[in-house]
């Protein structure tokens, strides 16, 4: 499989400080390996140790949450990929926006997959705390969000 490569030169911002390249190369790295390349031992070894605050409420709390949830669905979509398309850092904020396609064929299509907005918050080199916002694009997504979507699996609210 052809995996998507973030490419942090392309989207850094000059004004950007020193921490604030350093936090978005932290969430570069974790998005990279969860989302394209699908490598979870090492998210797990290199994130697993850092508390993680889930604030969206369809997955367990902390890192093993998203770990279950997004390896899970790489098994049943394994061209699942993020193409990262903008990055905002705010201090200890990292913004991701990106499109999330299932299938190969579908990647660039902007008719297809996921409208994906996630928020990191990053303190001492860690990844503490994460929100996200996700649209889905195409009617099979939405009929799909709309079928697993309304339980809730940790009480930590969107806010």
């Amino acid at each position: 499989m052809e995996t998507l490569q973030i490419n942090l030169d392309h989207l850094k911002k000059e004004h950007w400080s020193n921490k604030e390249l350093e936090n978005a190369t932290i969430v570069v790295d974790f998005i990279q390996n969860i989302m394209n390349n699908h490598d979870f031992d090492y998210v797990r070894k290199t994130y697993g140790g850092n508390p993680y605050k889930q604030h969206n409420q369809s997955m367990t709390d902390g890192l093993d949450g998203v770990l279950d949830v997004v390896s899970d669905f790489a098994k049943q979509y394994p061209d699942y990929q993020y193409d990262v398309k903008h990055i905002y850092v705010d201090g200890d904020h990292v913004t991701v926006h990106s499109h999330a396609t299932n299938n190969k064929k579908h990647r660039g299509n902007p008719k297809k997959g996921l409208n994906i907005i996630d928020v990191w918050k990053v303190q001492n080199g860690k990844i503490v705390e994460h929100w996200d916002a996700v649209q889905p694009i195409n009617g099979f997504l939405r009929f799909l969000f709309w079928m697993i979507g309304g339980k809730f699996r940790n009480a930590n609210t969107y806010f």
